[in-house]
């Protein structure tokens, strides 16, 4: 009997010994056959796999639920990742996609239940805000050094990654562990711009360059220019701008994705306004606690300047976008773009630019015969009540984030996972299909400098030090879930003309401080927000506020001389920087 149970036991070692020796074939597969290029070496790859296989043991079958929105990017980790990683640590991950607005509200769902909905979220750095108040979500730093530091990748390198200083709370520490991220920036067609004939009739008309614009003005003045002056090119009606106005939640990030601060509404500071943040809410610095929204209070959402941002979207809107613009929502306006009528957008997210490249076989008219783009990307103008050192555009940092809801074995295997679609193994080739960057190894790879001249101006931008410069929401926001949601219906009022720009930005400011009102009753009688939650100014006159750090008085003229820049002198100052 003795000599069975040895023999049994001697089986069970063999067996197990396959089975790891089957896991790193697996990875050697993976490696040889998709995880190239790479910013490591294969036998480096490998030994990162290695790492990952033997991490892995203790969760081998289990099965885990994960939730991010639909870009291209996670299509990629929830088609293919997702089988990769299964084959190579034998934990099998259901990465489910849905819209933005649907990933919000279950992470907002399973924080106020503390049901385990999902084991792991790509959720933005938007709500940064939000977990370093409610510590509702794990600390990684704090879980790096305690309970995840077993299933850690030693070679997760922190340093490498260009977006956690988004992802860190006020109090240092690491909340969020960056996916994916997109700059919105401006769109044009560079082939029309570099017409002579288009040059110089603008030239002609406007007493100025036809060249990507610096200013807002300048954005109008090309917009009016190709909708109603130019009118068709090749036989095909075009238009001078895209844009979406449908009223639902995407309409709500398209405002606070930093459209008040690009109109000049926030104050000075970067990455986000200090005390104005670029959705209007004041919390002074050295503090944790916002103090209001509203003009009356300090804040700036319903502001001249912003009330000036929400009229300008709603005008260009109705006088230059294509017929039907309006009803379409976030989604609908990427397939409408790559129909090759439209010559610029303000609001154009590089998330959009793994679309933008696909050859005309697939239905794409900006691109050429050879896949080479007509378009190119730059930095996006500002309005007239912008001030330099104020915030000039929105980063979005879609990152990993773990709530403590959910039980700690399961966390750590889908904390496991997400290492693994963010690893140096895997991440210059998910690059390459998505075109998110979040690592500087990745965008420094040769391979993106062969591959930059079909990107349109993506590699040189995140290879500049401009980059920076655009940043998620920041600190401000205390409960970003219950905030946005005013957002999108107030504003979509005035997409339905039922209010002015004014009466709706006045509505939304009013809401939010009632919102916040709530929040701060809360913090004070049971610390919800671990003290940092609103604490409001008393109301004071508007005129006060211009005069004492508040919102920016009304100009009297919010049309200056528009005013542009040659694009390849510009890209030679990033080359240069």
């Amino acid at each position: 009997m003795r000599k069975y149970l040895l023999s049994a036991a001697a089986v069970c070692a063999v067996v197990a010994g396959s089975i790891g020796y089957a896991d790193e074939m697996a990875a050697k597969k993976w490696i040889d056959e998709e995880f190239q290029p790479s910013a490591l070496t294969k036998d480096e790859q490998l030994s990162e796999m290695q790492w990952f296989i033997k991490a892995a043991e203790p969760y081998k079958g289990m099965e885990i639920n994960v939730l991010s929105e639909g870009i291209p990017t996670h299509s990629y980790e929830s088609e293919v990742l997702t089988k990769a990683f299964e084959e190579i640590t034998g934990i099998k991950v259901n990465h489910q996609i849905l819209g933005e607005g649907e990933v919000v509200q279950a992470v907002q769902t399973q924080m106020q239940t503390k049901r385990n909905l999902y084991d792991g979220y790509v959720n933005d750095s938007d709500l940064i805000g939000t977990h370093s108040r409610l510590q509702l979500a794990y600390n990684l730093t704090d879980m790096m050094a305690g309970e995840f530091k077993d299933v850690t990748n030693p070679g997760l390198d922190l340093d490498d990654f260009m977006g956690t200083q988004f992802t860190t709370g006020p109090d240092g520490d690491l909340y969020q562990l960056p996916d994916q991220q997109f700059a919105n920036l401006y769109w044009f067609r560079k082939d029309w711009f570099d017409r002579e004939d288009l040059q110089a009739a603008f030239k002609e008309k406007y007493g100025y360059d036809l060249g990507v614009p610096v200013n807002w003005s300048a954005y109008e003045d090309i917009a009016e220019f190709f909708s109603t002056q130019v009118k068709e090119i090749d036989g095909t009606a075009i238009y001078g701008h895209m844009d979406y106005g449908k009223r639902a939640p995407d309409l709500g990030w398209r405002m606070t994705d930093a459209w008040l601060s690009m109109a000049g509404a926030g104050s000075k500071g970067e990455p986000n306004g200090v005390p104005i943040d670029e959705w209007g809410i004041r919390m002074e610095e050295g503090s944790c606690n916002p103090a209001g929204a509203s003009v009356t209070r300090g804040g700036a959402a319903n502001g001249p300047a912003a009330v000036y941002a929400i009229r300008k979207w709603d005008e260009w809107l109705r006088k230059y976008a294509p017929p039907g613009a309006a009803s379409y929502d976030f989604y609908q306006s990427l397939p409408a773009l790559a129909q090759g009528n439209v010559a610029q957008q303000i609001f154009w997210y590089t998330a959009f630019t793994a679309d933008m490249v696909k050859p005309q076989s697939e239905g794409n008219n900006t691109v050429d015969g050879d896949g080479n783009p007509l378009w190119r990307m730059a930095p996006s103008p500002h309005g007239p009540y912008w001030e330099e050192g104020q915030k000039v555009g929105y980063q979005d940092v879609g990152s990993w984030t773990f709530l403590k809801s959910t039980p700690l074995d399961r966390a750590q295997a889908a904390w496991l996972y997400a290492q693994f679609v963010v690893s140096k193994t895997v991440d210059v080739k998910k690059s390459h299909v998505g075109l998110t960057f979040i690592r500087d190894s990745s965008v420094n790879h040769e391979s993106f400098t062969e591959r930059a001249p079909k990107l349109g101006g993506l590699v040189e931008f995140y290879r500049s030090p401009d980059r920076v410069a655009w940043s998620p929401t920041g600190i401000n926001v205390p409960d970003y879930p219950k905030l946005a949601q005013i957002w999108w219906q107030q504003i979509g009022d005035v997409n339905s003309g039922a209010f002015t720009p004014q009466e709706a930005m006045d509505r939304l400011a009013e809401e939010m401080d009632i919102t916040m009102g709530r929040m701060q009753r809360a913090d004070e009688q049971a610390n919800v927000y671990g003290g940092c939650g609103p604490r409001l100014n008393e109301e004071k006159d508007a005129e006060w506020w211009y005069a004492n750090g508040g919102a920016k008085a009304p100009l009297e003229n919010e049309k200056p001389q528009g005013q542009t820049v040659n694009y390849d002198e510009l890209v030679a100052r990033w080359a240069t920087n």
